[in-house]
């Protein structure tokens, strides 16, 4: 059915003829676990974050770590919404005609997916041209990169993922129910109309070019922070730059890896649809692995911490037999130093040295 004409029954038409069969357990296994799953993960990183964000909140990791924390919170929300509208299809049967009659759900679904989709790989992109600003141009980052100024960056990524949401219901085009009959998104079949191509070449074009962007950023700062590191013998401020580049070329590597076949999928059938040989199964095994994405990027802040990693790189040195004496040594000497000059800073006595020369200006 026309649905820039039918707007009540829009959706529909690939309802009488599907050709994607799946075992009903097996999806209903998956949409529960995913979001379960999801779920406990993403408020596991928040508590992670929000605990860090408030012991480097006047700090240059504090932007990260804000960042970080919307990126995560985006995901559990994505879980959440996504998550609760698949299981109330499969538990009403998939039967879209009795719950859908004036197609809000699938319109609510369809917006949801979109925006729970671009977001997190915007944000991406964000965080990594925020680091490579941050090791860069550090001046610029401390006095231009405040929290106010982070937190108006991430209203306007998501206002801007919100309007390509709501931009097929601007135009009043309805969002698809897919061939599986468990998720909306973008017309998919008998795709004809240059606008629905337009949509489906939109957000993969986005959303490729948010992982390019992070890919291009993200050699930049370790390219200067691996320069910085073999001109200076220096460790005191870089380990914490090199915490967040881990974490940022891990999310990058996470989101290419799961993200990369749905989005390529949507172009091909957005340039060629008459050529193109995606099947329902195909789609809905790119959607899954993209579904992915939100549960293994909390699992990067979980796992890729310092305290973690040099768990990990106490255990590897060990294993491989060589002795981490030294490490352990060089930790001390650095905290013993670190209290020496705190304590110095602190006395009495050097706040009398510090006043002696205002002392001697004044007079």
């Amino acid at each position: 059915m026309n649905s820039s004409k039918s707007p009540g029954l829009a959706g529909f038409g690939v309802l009488k003829n599907t050709t994607c069969h799946m075992d009903k357990k097996i999806s209903v296994f998956f949409s529960i676990t995913f979001m379960t799953v999801g779920i406990l993960s993403n408020s596991l990183a928040i508590a992670i974050l929000m605990k860090a964000y408030q012991r480097f909140r006047q700090k240059s990791k504090a932007s990260f770590l804000l960042l970080a924390s919307g990126l995560v919170v985006t995901d559990l929300f994505g879980h959440l919404i996504n998550g609760a509208i698949a299981v109330f299809v499969y538990a009403s049967d998939k039967d879209w005609i009795r719950f859908n009659q004036y197609n809000i759900l699938c319109s609510v679904f369809g917006i949801c997916m979109v925006f729970f989709g671009l977001c997190p790989l915007f944000l991406g992109s964000v965080m990594a041209v925020e680091r490579c600003i941050g090791v860069t141009k550090p001046i610029f980052h401390s006095t231009k990169m405040t929290s106010r100024h982070v937190k108006m960056m991430l209203t306007m990524v998501c206002l801007f993922a919100v309007l390509i949401a709501l931009l097929p219901i601007l135009r009043f085009r309805a969002y698809q129910i897919q061939a599986s009959r468990t998720w909306c998104f973008y017309k998919t079949e008998h795709v004809e109309d240059w606008e629905d191509k337009f949509y489906l070449l939109l957000f993969s074009c986005l959303g490729l070019l948010a992982l390019a962007i992070s890919f291009l950023c993200n050699a930049v700062t370790g390219i200067t922070l691996l320069r910085v590191k073999f001109k200076s013998q220096q460790r005191q401020g870089r380990s914490h730059h090199f915490e967040m580049i881990i974490q940022l070329l891990a999310i990058m590597c996470v989101s290419c890896i799961c993200w990369s076949p749905f989005l390529v999928t949507m172009a091909r059938i957005g340039i060629n649809e008459s050529r193109s040989k995606e099947t329902c199964e195909t789609i809905l095994f790119a959607l899954r692995m993209a579904t992915w994405n939100q549960i293994l990027d909390p699992w990067v802040y979980i796992l890729l911490r310092k305290a973690v990693l040099k768990n990990l790189y106490k255990i590897t040195r060990g294993c491989c037999g060589v002795h981490i004496v030294n490490l352990h040594m060089w930790e001390l000497s650095s905290i013993k130093n670190s209290l020496k000059v705190a304590a110095i800073s602190e006395s009495p006595s050097s706040k009398q040295i510090n006043l002696q020369p205002l002392s001697s200006m004044e007079q």
